[in-house]
């Protein structure tokens, strides 16, 4: 992951357009992109701070109070597949994406994998 640039070369930056150049100019002089001048620039009109915001963090697991409702679903039907289990949350009024379940699944140390038919050459 990218680190956020200092608040040092933010605020030199908001200064020099706030002096009165060009974010094209500012962005070229300070070797950063327009849009960061930009966006900085508006940052600081907004909120008198040219700090980040918050990078990455914690995502809630979206599927966890679902959890017993789930497992059920996959100790009653040992066939079901993530498709099958979204299309079942969703009649239970939860959208969520194939891979939501694909990753709660695993999360839970479950696998669905099926083992391909395989023929061998010259058999019938």
């Amino acid at each position: 992951m990218t680190k956020a640039y200092s608040n040092d070369l933010r605020e030199r930056v908001v200064a020099a357009v706030a002096a009165g150049d060009s974010c094209r100019a500012v962005a070229e002089r300070f070797g950063v992109s327009v849009s960061s001048v930009v966006k900085w620039s508006q940052r600081w009109r907004s909120t008198g701070s040219v700090a980040p915001g918050k990078m990455g963090g914690y995502r809630p697991i979206l599927l966890a109070q679902h959890r017993e409702f789930i497992l059920e679903q996959v100790r009653q039907s040992s066939h079901v597949t993530a498709r099958g289990l979204q299309r079942l949350l969703a009649g239970r009024g939860v959208t969520v994406s194939h891979d939501s379940v694909w990753r709660f699944l695993r999360r839970e140390g479950l696998s669905f994998k099926k083992k391909p038919v395989r023929h061998r050459a010259g058999a019938r």
